[in-house]
């Protein structure tokens, strides 16, 4: 391991106007650097995240991609930082190495998108594994308090105002594992990744998300084996029909004193049952 290069925030100056004057002000900003995923020696893909967490990231990264299906298949891992970025350097099983040549993909683009750069549309549509009804539900309390439970894990927010959240709830207990990122997708990939390095299982509770629910979160679910996302803004269309096929509950629109309910409503206790 290097030397610590990056950290999360700096501190900027800047002038802020408002209706009464302008005056000096000094903002944390949250840092955005190249992380590139690197495969016994080959880059794969390269992503723009926060430089914290970036284990997580990369294992949670590596899993969601279907690089590797169990951490047992990595048999070497380094981080090195460099001043231009930072690599998270792998060094897989043999019988894995193949697996980077059906879904490789090189990635330098906005955060925001977790699909740039995919060799095919046939990629992006790829067929996502079926989450089973293990009886798990979930009370209308855990709903209504996902998203508020998931603020005190957000300390990068609060400096920055400018983060996304994952978080992972278990019925009954709250938020019990979480991680932050200028990307929503990258925030997600770091929980997964927290939790496999921790033997968290994703198939007793929910993700929370501090953003809308897309396409690539509902592929991170599944391929994760969790059976519900909760978050504060909506769904898009495909990324619900996803996920009705994957058999997950999506809850939507979840701060304040209700939330929406669009796919497979039996694990909400109280809920819909028969909703869209």
């Amino acid at each position: 391991m290097t030397a610590v290069i990056w950290s999360s925030s700096v501190s900027r100056p800047g002038v802020s106007v408002q209706p009464d004057g302008a005056f000096e002000v000094h903002r944390a900003l949250p840092e955005e650097v190249p992380v590139a995923m690197v495969y016994d020696g080959t880059s794969h893909a390269v992503m723009m995240a926060t430089p914290a967490d970036i284990a997580d990231f990369a294992y949670g990264f590596s899993l969601t991609e279907g690089i590797v299906t169990d951490p047992g298949q990595i048999d070497d891992f380094e981080i090195v930082e460099h001043a231009g970025g930072i690599e998270a350097r792998f060094w897989l099983c043999t019988d894995r190495r193949e697996a980077l040549t059906a879904r490789r993909r090189f990635m330098a683009g906005p955060v925001g998108c977790g699909l740039c750069g995919l060799d095919s549309l046939e990629a992006a549509a790829r067929a996502l594994p079926a989450v089973p009804d293990t009886g798990l539900r979930f009370g209308r309390e855990d709903v209504l308090q996902a998203t508020g439970a998931l603020r005190p894990w957000q300390p990068l927010h609060d400096r920055t105002r400018a983060t996304h959240a994952a978080g992972f709830l278990r019925p009954g207990e709250g938020i019990v594992l979480a991680r932050e990122d200028v990307g929503r997708h990258n925030a997600l990939d770091k929980l997964i990744g927290a939790m496999v390095q921790r033997g968290v299982d994703a198939s007793a509770g929910a993700f929370v998300m501090t953003s809308r629910l897309s396409v690539e979160l509902v592929q991170k679910c599944a391929l994760a084996g969790c059976p519900a996302l909760i978050a504060v803004s909506a769904p898009t269309a495909h990324a619900l029909r996803l996920a009705e096929s994957a058999g997950i509950t999506l809850a939507a629109f979840a701060r304040g004193r209700g939330f929406d309910l669009y796919s497979h409503a039996h694990r909400i206790q109280e809920g819909v049952p028969d909703v869209a």
